[in-house]
């Protein structure tokens, strides 16, 4: 059994009779060194602090402390942005004994009278500022679990970057110890030096005029992408992300990326939501990186290559995608087969095209395996010398299919 002490800044006088009891009884406390220097001396476990990696370390680290009394100290909550899950997945959660604090978003909500339920949270330890942009939205309040104490100032220039310069933006440090500190101003105006290591940044979306407004729904507007063109457009991206059905934690391959649209807000969609775009120009490759992270996706992994030779070995450094998306390419021979076959039962599978040979290739392929055909046909509003009429696009032809169980139990099915 592995005990896990939530520890505060207000460290030892913080912790409550069962928690103290623990860390008396162990002979081995685990930790940071933050955490393991607020211990009082007469404590008498051995103090392990933390290796760097620590991920990699962590099986053999317990392994070696195993039949001790183990301890593990952890910043306030365990369980929330913190070792507890690391620990749950490698001992399993019933070997897990977990005395939590109160944890920096509580106190920082308390401090600033915002309801819990109602804040939005956002860790960047461990994590690239560029996530920080997807969760801006107007009148939304934002807790950043900072890595360090140069974090509050990147979050600053990030938050003014994409139009929000003129959000109140606060810094909580120590929260719930005796040098507890609290930093106000705006992130367009942010001039405090770095402080503590031991922060929270409160920020209140507030957009500068003029700034794009971006939804938590998909159908970004086609402004929000840099592009050449190769742009799947507002309405019709909507459709197909309808159409592919993203939720928390799959896995999508975005075949002919060009601008990246769909790939990106597919991972905006869900929580853990991950995407390979796939696209052989690499002038558009690099334009999906940069879109990626202007929308809070920077773990977007963009593959330069012509499928279907690029999806060669994706299958092993990943787990198989949960969704295709086919936006290019169509006609290329044996990617609409590789891409079948990568799918496990009940994966979907979505291609557009507006190209009469792609369109005869899809309704060959709906014949044979089923699925819903559409034509996705928008018109706009343009003028006509003086007056208005409709201005048609390109219609898309769109296949989407869910993948079946094969008729004989195996993992994969025919492959055309």
């Amino acid at each position: 059994m592995v005990t896990v002490v939530g520890i505060g800044a207000d460290g030892w006088d913080g912790l409550g009779p069962a928690a103290r009891e623990a860390l008396r009884g162990a002979r081995a406390v685990l930790g940071g060194a933050r955490q393991l220097a607020l211990l009082p001396a007469d404590c008498a476990a051995e103090r392990v602090p933390w290796p760097s990696p620590l991920r990699p370390a962590l099986p053999g680290l317990l392994a070696a402390h195993a039949g001790r009394g183990l301890c593990v100290l952890a910043s306030g909550d365990p369980m929330f942005h913190g070792i507890g899950r690391a620990l749950a997945e490698t001992v399993g959660a019933a070997r897990l004994r977990v005395l939590p604090q109160v944890s920096s978003v509580s106190y920082a909500c308390a401090r600033l009278g915002w309801p819990v339920e109602g804040t939005a949270v956002v860790s960047l330890v461990g994590r690239p500022v560029a996530e920080l942009s997807a969760a801006l939205r107007a009148g939304r309040r934002l807790l950043v679990l900072s890595a360090s104490a140069a974090t509050p100032a990147e979050v600053a220039a990030e938050v003014r970057e994409r139009g929000y310069g003129p959000s109140p933006m606060t810094v909580l440090e120590q929260l719930g110890g005796p040098r507890e500190r609290r930093l106000d101003g705006t992130a367009g105006t942010w001039a405090h030096p770095p402080g503590d290591p031991l922060n929270v940044v409160a920020v209140d979306c507030r957009p500068a005029p003029g700034t794009l407004r971006l939804g938590a729904v998909p159908g970004l507007p086609d402004a929000a992408y840099e592009h050449d063109g190769q742009l799947t457009k507002r309405q019709v991206r909507a459709a197909t992300l309808a159409a592919l059905a993203p939720a928390p934690g799959e896995l999508l391959w975005d075949v002919g990326g060009g601008s990246g649209s769909v790939a990106v807000e597919w991972m905006r969609a869900g929580t853990g939501c991950r995407a390979v775009s796939v696209e052989r120009d690499p002038g558009r490759a690099d334009r999906i990186g940069r879109n990626a992270r202007a929308l809070g996706v920077p773990g977007l992994r963009v593959v330069t290559g012509t499928a279907p030779a690029a999806l060669d070995g994706l299958e092993p450094g990943l787990r198989p995608p949960d969704a295709v998306f086919v936006g290019g390419g169509l006609t290329a021979p044996g990617l609409l087969e590789t891409c079948w076959a990568a799918l496990p039962p009940g994966g979907r599978l979505v291609a557009n095209t507006v190209t009469l040979e792609s369109e005869a290739l899809l309704a060959v392929w709906h014949r044979r395996h089923g699925g819903e055909l559409v034509r996705i046909a928008v018109s706009r509003a343009a003028p006509v010398g003086g007056f208005t009429g409709w201005r048609p696009a390109m219609p898309v032809t769109q296949w989407a299919v869910t993948k079946p169980a094969p008729a004989d139990g195996t993992e994969r099915g025919e492959t055309s």
